[in-house]
């Protein structure tokens, strides 16, 4: 019995309903996805990190991969020189890691209190250090006070995507 991980590709846009039917028959799964703030309201605001694949783990010699082959949204398994492709338990390991730390910088830009030291780490003021002053009524719109120019704290609006707590 050998039990791997695999990679399964998916037709795009599918990879949440292969994810529920291969749960719902019991197959461990690792769809790895990110929250993100979409521009249409309406869109999903989790999106696949891989688009068009997704991980199995399962042993293949018993199993068989007919019937990934056959789940509705699929196109198999990823496969070089015939063979499926098998992927390290240590690199599945260091991708939920990634992807948790990722989540977790996400969950601290949207906690932060007026007060706090933050650095804008892109667009027109990258590289400066700010106050954060203020969430708006924006999704992800904040006001911080940036001294710059005369040295005077001016109030800035931006996209809390551009911010980095600081110490």
């Amino acid at each position: 019995m050998s039990i791997h991980w695999y990679v399964l590709r998916t037709k795009r846009h599918k990879e949440r309903i292969v994810h529920c039917q291969l749960q719902a028959q019991e197959i461990r799964v690792y769809y790895p996805s990110i929250e993100v703030e979409p521009v249409n309201p309406r869109a999903s605001s989790i999106r696949p990190y891989f688009p068009g694949y997704m991980f199995v783990h399962l042993d293949l010699e018993a199993e068989g991969d007919n019937f990934l082959r056959w789940t509705p949204g699929t196109h198999g398994l990823v496969r070089f020189g015939g063979e499926p492709a098998i992927v390290p338990d240590n690199l599945i390991h260091e991708l939920k890691k990634q992807l948790a730390q990722l989540q977790s910088l996400k969950a601290e830009k949207r906690n932060l209190k007026k007060g706090d030291r933050v650095r804008i780490v892109s667009g027109p003021f990258q590289g400066y250090e700010a106050i954060f002053d203020m969430h708006l009524s924006g999704k992800d719109r904040v006001q911080v006070l940036l001294a710059y120019l005369n040295g005077q704290p001016q109030r800035i609006r931006l996209n809390a995507r551009l911010l980095e707590k600081t110490s």
